[in-house]
């Protein structure tokens, strides 16, 4: 379980560090792009969580999951059409991508309690990098007030699934 957690920690310190190691700070296209990406990587583990999950807080957390991470997500589409912005794709959200697939393929091989588990703890690690992301990269780049304003949003959202989610973990153990 901790390589695990460990992995997904390492793997998703990539949101800030892929940008950065471009070596200039992402543009507001790049930062919808990043943004939308790790939404949709995270409706996706959940839509699988609801499928595979055993114990009923996981599934609860993986429903509040997809509410409210389409939520987000419909919201910076509106604000990318209002603004007349084409979200564009990155290093940072390929490799994002490419890392959630690899991941949700190792959880879709768990059963049980074990994969329960699993999950959460992914969820905790990949929470922790997305707040962590916003909070030093994507907020502090991002130029247009509206986007700022939503990622703030979003910020204050996922810091309560991290919570959310380590509540879970706790209760597995």
């Amino acid at each position: 379980m901790f390589v695990r957690l460990s992995a997904a920690i390492a793997a998703l310190s990539i949101l800030g560090s892929a940008v950065l190691a471009q070596g200039a700070k992402p543009t507001d296209p790049q930062i919808a792009h990043i943004a939308y990406t790790a939404g949709v990587i995270d409706i996706t583990a959940a839509k699988q969580a609801i499928e595979k999950a055993g114990n009923k807080d996981v599934k609860a957390f993986a429903q509040g999951m997809v509410r409210d991470h389409e939520a987000v997500n419909k919201q910076a589409l509106d604000l990318v059409k209002k603004l007349n912005v084409t979200p564009e794709d990155n290093d940072t959200s390929k490799t994002l991508s490419k890392q959630a697939a690899d991941k949700l393929a190792e959880l879709a091989k768990l059963k049980g309690a074990e994969y329960d588990k699993a999950y959460v703890a992914n969820e905790v690690a990949y929470h922790k990098a997305v707040n962590g992301a916003l909070e030093t990269q994507l907020i502090p780049s991002a130029s247009n007030a509206e986007l700022k304003s939503l990622l703030q949003t979003g910020l204050k959202i996922f810091q309560g699934h991290q919570q959310h989610a380590e509540q879970v973990a706790a209760k597995l153990k």
